[in-house]
C-alpha cells in the first residue's frame, strides 16, 4: 500500500474511506494532497471488494477549504508534485468517472476548492455543524468549468450565481433546503450516517450501479471541456498581479484591494 503523508486511506468492509488529513490548514490540499486522493481513488477503483468511496476531513473543523492558499502566496503555486502538475483537474474527472459512488461527508468548512469537491461527489452528507459557500473572487481565483456550471445544475442559476458572486457561507440546514446535500445528521452521527448509506448502495448491483453512475454523468459530460478551458484560464490568472492580490490578502488576514482592476 501506498505511504501516505497528506491523507488516510482505509477500507471499512466494502467501503474505502479516504480522509484529507491536513487538519492544521483546515484541510486545504496542495499539489501532493491532490496527487494522493488520485491514487487512493484509484486503489478503490481497482479494489474489487469495494463499492462505495467515502470522502471526507480529518477532524471537526473542515471538510477542506480548497486549495492552500497560503501557499500559494508563498511560494506562487502549490507546492511540487511528482508529475510537475497541480492535478486538480484530473480529480474532478475521476471522482466522476470512478465506477463507484463517492458519498462526501461533509464534517466541517466546504469551501471554495472542497466546495467543488463535495458537490462533485455522487451523494452529500453533512454533519449540522458543516458551512458551505465559495471564496474564489475573494482570493484571486475561480472555477468557471465543474465548480459553477456542474453546481448551477445542482442548486439553479440563481442559487449558483449567489453562491459565486457573494462569497457568503451557508449553514447545513439551508444547504440541505437548496437540495446541495441529500441529509444532515447530527456531527457525532456523520461517519455512521455515512458508512450505513454506503452500506446499503453496496447491497444493490454494482454493474447496475456502474451504468447509473455512467449515464447521470452522460448529461453534464460536455462541462468537461469547458473546465479545461477554464483551468487554462484561472493557470494564467492566478499569476496575475489580481490574482496574487487575492492570495496576499488571505495570507495577511486583511481584506483585499480590487479597486486597481477595472472590470470591462
Amino acid at each position: 500500500m501506498t505511504e501516505f503523508e497528506d491523507i488516510l486511506y482505509r477500507v471499512e468492509d466494502t467501503t474505502a474511506v479516504v480522509t484529507i488529513n491536513r487538519p492544521q490548514r483546515y484541510n486545504a490540499f496542495r499539489g501532493r494532497t491532490v496527487e494522493e486522493l488520485i491514487t487512493a481513488l484509484r486503489t478503490a477503483w481497482a479494489d474489487k471488494g469495494v463499492r462505495v468511496v467515502i470522502l471526507t476531513g480529518a477532524g471537526d473543523k473542515a471538510f477542506t477549504t480548497g486549495g492552500d492558499v497560503k501557499q500559494r502566496a508563498e511560494t506562487g503555486d502549490y507546492g511540487p508534485t511528482e508529475s510537475g502538475l497541480f492535478e486538480i483537474d484530473a480529480l474532478h474527472k475521476l471522482i466522476r468517472d470512478i465506477p463507484k459512488p463517492v458519498i462526501a461527508a461533509v464534517n466541517g468548512l466546504a469551501i471554495g476548492g472542497g466546495h467543488v469537491l463535495h458537490v462533485l461527489c455522487d451523494i452529500s452528507i453533512a454533519a449540522d455543524t458543516a458551512r458551505f459557500g465559495q471564496a474564489g473572487p475573494r482570493v484571486g481565483s475561480f472555477d468557471a468549468g465543474f465548480g459553477s456550471t456542474y453546481l448551477a445544475r445542482v442548486v439553479g442559476e440563481k442559487r449558483a450565481r449567489e453562491i459565486w458572486y457573494l462569497c457568503r457561507q451557508y449553514d447545513a440546514a439551508t444547504a440541505e433546503r437548496w437540495g446541495l446535500v441529500n441529509a444532515v445528521v447530527p456531527a457525532a452521527d456523520l461517519m455512521t450516517e455515512a458508512l450505513a448509506w454506503a452500506a446499503e448502495i453496496a447491497a444493490k448491483s454494482p454493474t447496475a450501479i456502474k451504468f447509473l453512475k455512467h449515464s447521470f454523468n452522460t448529461d453534464t459530460e460536455h462541462q468537461a471541456g469547458l473546465a479545461n478551458v477554464a483551468s487554462a484560464g484561472l493557470a494564467l490568472f492566478v499569476e496575475s498581479a489580481e490574482g496574487m492580490e487575492g492570495a496576499h490578502a488571505f495570507a495577511e488576514k486583511r481584506q483585499p484591494d480590487f479597486t486597481g482592476y477595472p472590470a470591462r
